[in-house]
């Protein structure tokens, strides 16, 4: 026979080795392998499992998280808001008191330059009688102190305001 046709023994003696190998590797070897491969399968469908599962909580999480984050900031809005509103009362409040010290103080001034007023009026008036008493001594040549009597003082007086009052009208 020829180099490319084998004889009868080693053709045997190929079949029962393949036979051989074949019978050991389906088996033996086979539900081994397919033992393993199923194990990693089962293991990678069950971190795939935990793995969806961990999403769904990190996605529950981050709804709450953004859910917290939206109540913070309506409750800081609403913090703002409130001290915008206590702050335009308070302002209010001290204008109005302002406003009422300013006016007490007004009238408290008024009061004072009246009193004043009345008081330089009655120093002023008694000092004008008596320059008015020595100026006309001066000019008579003799002391006129007892001379100038108050009736006489009042009605100059007197006829000086009613020349104010009707000029000032």
């Amino acid at each position: 026979m020829g180099i490319l046709i084998p004889g009868l023994a080693p053709t045997v003696v190929g079949v029962v080795s393949f036979a051989v190998v074949f019978v050991c590797m389906t088996r033996v070897l086979l539900p081994r392998i397919n033992k393993a491969l199923g194990e990693r399968r089962d293991a990678i469908e069950g971190q795939m499992e935990c793995a969806e599962q961990l999403a769904a909580e990190a996605g529950e999480v981050l709804a709450e998280y953004r859910q917290e984050l939206a109540e913070a900031r309506h409750e800081a809005a609403r913090l703002r808001q409130e001290a915008v509103e206590q702050g335009t009362q308070l302002i209010a409040e001290l204008r109005a008191r302002g406003l009422r010290e300013r006016e007490a103080m007004i009238v408290e001034a008024q009061a004072r330059l009246r009193a004043d007023r009345v008081i330089a009026e009655t120093e002023l008036r008694g000092d004008v009688v008596s320059l008015a008493t020595e100026l006309a001594g001066r000019v008579v040549g003799e002391t006129l102190e007892g001379v100038a009597d108050g009736e006489m003082v009042d009605r100059f007086f007197s006829d000086l305001d009613a020349r104010s009052a009707a000029g000032l009208q």
